[in-house]
């Protein structure tokens, strides 16, 4: 049976849009299907060599308590940009030197800026209060990318899915944007669920308002924690869930589809994974012959980061490479996605997620 899917009305309420209208559309699905083709053969965490010096041309508050800000970001000289894929992020280089990663959540085809959002967080690491600090609007800033390693796939082209359910905490909806616009471009079957502490902490509501009555809007104060069951109701064989969010919230979808069979579960989250089966082992770092111990519950790269604070970093999930270090002897337990057999077998290692295999690692540090 062929289900015939009717073209909603448009703002005007007309069923038929105008010419030039309805090739702009055109021209986008095609798009949308053939970066979906790309991204079917394009490995997670790939990464792309741009190093792009860009203008803050735009500063607005995306939150009614004021602490998301997005930035709109251009080239100085306005040329274009390159593409990127509903689910990518950027590197951005902040004028003290730390490394931060940001999602794009503005639309893939505006080809002339990139659009992230940072929520300022007073007890951090520092790196969201110089964003919204020391970035007015005429700011130059650095940034690599863009990178996915969240590459959303629409059902049929590299998803066996049906529907999609999108899940959103917070300022998680940032990478949720870009793809509930490419789902409802491409006419797939999409919901949302956008959930936070409050309406005044969630950002980019008005945006969210617009896309009408398949996104629910759900905060703790109104109708208290979520539970999974909730965030995944009749979410059953068939769909996608695309989630992010905080940790535990992520753990918890997690946990809930994998007591449901036939669900694709694609997420992302914002804090360090915890640790699973890790082994106490010892480090040497080569250069000044210092030894000590990494326990089993903590990571190889929060204990160099203890003795070593400038050792870059960035995602600390095991796929941005920025923490790369080499290993000059020992078993290393490679526990990332990124890593080539080459990469591996030349020593590299990501201290973020991987360990010793054995009790001792060299490394050129």
């Amino acid at each position: 049976m062929t289900v015939r899917r009717e073209r909603p009305a448009d703002l005007f309420g007309r069923r038929r849009g105008d010419r030039a209208i309805r090739l702009f559309s055109g021209v986008a699905e095609t798009r949308l299907r053939w970066t979906a083709l790309i991204h079917r053969r394009m490995p997670a965490g790939r990464i792309d060599d741009h190093r792009l010096t860009l203008t803050v041309a735009q500063r607005r508050v995306a939150a009614h308590d004021t602490d998301v800000v997005a930035l709109r970001l251009v080239a100085p000289d306005g040329r274009a940009l390159p593409a990127w894929w509903p689910g990518a992020h950027l590197d951005l280089e902040l004028p003290s030197g730390r490394l931060r990663q940001y999602s794009l959540c503005g639309d893939p085809a505006d080809r002339y800026a990139y659009r992230i959002a940072v929520r300022r967080i007073p007890d951090g690491g520092g790196g969201s209060i110089e964003m919204h600090d020391r970035l007015p609007v005429g700011a130059r800033i650095t940034v690599r990318g863009p990178r996915n390693a969240f590459p959303f796939v629409l059902p049929g082209l590299g998803s066996t899915s049906a529907r999609i359910r999108f899940i959103a905490g917070g300022i998680g909806v940032t990478p949720i944007l870009p793809m509930v616009r490419a789902a409802r471009r491409s006419g797939a079957d999409w919901s949302l669920i956008y959930t936070g502490r409050s309406r005044d902490t969630l950002p980019f509501l008005d945006e969210i308002a617009a896309f009408g009555d398949r996104v629910t809007v759900r905060t703790d104060d109104v109708s208290g924690l979520p539970d999974a069951a909730e965030l995944l109701a009749d979410a059953g064989p068939g769909t996608a869930v695309y989630c992010c969010g905080p940790a535990p919230m992520t753990a918890a979808v997690a946990a809930e589809v994998r007591r449901r069979p036939g669900i694709e579960l694609h997420s992302e989250r914002f804090s360090a994974p915890p640790v699973l089966a890790g082994e106490p082992f010892r480090v040497r770092l080569a250069r000044t012959g210092e030894e000590f111990a990494v326990p089993a519950d903590r990571t190889l790269l929060a204990e160099v980061l203890a003795r070593r604070p400038d050792t870059p970093y960035s995602c600390r999930q095991g796929f941005c490479r920025t923490c790369r270090v080499r290993v000059l002897s020992g078993a290393a337990d490679h526990r990332d996605t990124v890593l080539t057999p080459a990469e591996r077998a030349a020593g590299d290692l990501l201290p973020c997620v991987s360990r010793c295999a054995g009790d001792l690692l060299e490394l050129d540090l």
